[in-house]
């Protein structure tokens, strides 16, 4: 699963993470899988978490999953990976299933955007979803007359939507580390050709049960119009798994990657 069955037969787990979030939201996920002798890695694309780019410059969904695309790419040969994509980061693993079809094991979408290739429909394709513009920030790359670039939700919102359940230690940590998602590029996540092939590849999906930012029903559509292998609630996460029910998380992996 995680190599050849030679030299490297860890299993390997990647995780995506996303709007205004990095690789850092996986923190404690990523320590209870090393601890546990799992291999993980976090990703941060273009513009989030370390990376240095300005979201202002990002303007399609290429550009914006490039460091995913560029790490998959440098994987050695036969070594295959878990995907984990989080909320609008489902159209960036669905993007890499397509891509690098023969080096992803198996998909796991959390409280995800996961929409079939070639398909127009998505219930889950704007990060602005979830309600009234007055809870955004916009930033104009290229002048307050053109339309916005970045975008990045109000501090006092951010508890209501994305950390209901969550430590307040995590919140703040979040309050830090977030920056503005480019919105054009994200708008242009789950727009992909069909591609039989990447359909092959075994998917999850992981409900999240109290999330205020992705609705129960939304992520229920999601499922019925393109049904995983598998398929896992997490009864008292927000929308934030990863901060809230860390350790619940880590047995549904474990769990799911054991009918590979």
């Amino acid at each position: 699963m995680g190599g050849d069955g030679g030299g490297d037969s860890v299993i390997h787990f990647v995780f995506v993470h996303g709007a205004s979030h990095g690789g850092w939201c996986w923190y404690k996920l990523i320590n209870l899988l090393v601890a546990a002798g799992y291999k993980a890695t976090s990703v941060d694309l273009t513009g989030a978490g370390i990376n240095l780019t300005d979201s202002n410059t990002v303007f399609d969904c290429d550009h914006y999953n490039r460091p995913l695309f560029s790490f998959l790419s440098d994987l050695p040969p036969h070594h295959k990976i878990i995907l984990v994509g989080h909320s609008i980061g489902g159209g960036s693993i669905t993007a890499a299933l397509c891509k690098f079809t023969d080096k992803i094991s198996m998909a796991v979408y959390l409280a995800a955007d996961m929409v079939q290739p070639g398909s127009t429909l998505s219930s889950h394709s704007s990060i602005k979803s979830v309600g009234e513009e007055d809870i955004w920030d916009y930033t104009y790359g290229e002048g307050a007359d053109k339309p916005p670039t970045g975008v990045l939700m109000k501090e006092e919102f951010r508890r209501h939507y994305y950390y209901n359940q969550s430590p307040l230690e995590d919140v703040i940590l979040a309050s830090k580390l977030l920056r503005p998602a480019p919105v054009r590029a994200l708008l242009g996540v789950d727009k992909l050709p069909p591609n039989p092939k990447a359909e092959q590849v075994p998917r999850v999906y992981i409900k999240t049960g109290k999330d205020n930012k992705f609705s129960s029903l939304r992520q229920d559509r999601l499922v019925e119009k393109w049904p995983p292998s598998q398929f896992y609630i997490l009864e008292d996460s927000d929308h934030s798994a990863f901060f809230s029910v860390p350790t619940t998380l880590f047995a549904y992996l474990l769990r799911a990657v054991s009918f590979l």
